[in-house]
């Protein structure tokens, strides 16, 4: 059974930095594409990032050139290093895993087949 944890969140001020990890059990992440997403309070859930198996990349407008998605494939981890946080950015953020196309780079979280349970991140003016 695939399994998905995320780790990583917190609360910081305004301008600071923090890394998301999220490791993969039950298989090897090599054979995902993944994704990042996050939801505010009373908000939609949003896409932030995805990185397919290769490296390509994608970013929602805004969050880039703030966030970083990168893999470890040999540590069957994915991260999301968040820069220059901003209040807007509180949000539970989630991992996904697309199971079928590795070298698929999609927004639509309706592409991902795995979830994780999130992780809080809570950014204070």
């Amino acid at each position: 059974q695939v399994q998905l944890v995320e780790s990583g969140g917190g609360l910081v001020q305004a301008g600071d930095s923090l890394r998301l990890s999220c490791t993969i059990s039950g298989r090897t992440v090599r054979y995902y594409a993944m994704g990042w997403f996050r939801q505010a309070p009373g908000k939609e859930r949003e896409f932030v990032a995805a990185i397919n198996w290769t490296g390509g990349r994608t970013y929602a407008d805004s969050v880039k050139g703030r966030f970083t998605v990168a893999r470890d494939n040999g540590k069957n981890t994915v991260y999301l290093q968040m820069n220059s946080l901003k209040p807007d950015d509180t949000a539970v953020y989630y991992c996904a895993a697309d199971r079928g196309h590795p070298d698929r780079i999609t927004s639509w979280g309706t592409d991902y087949d795995y979830w994780g349970q999130g992780t809080q991140v809570t950014v204070s003016s």
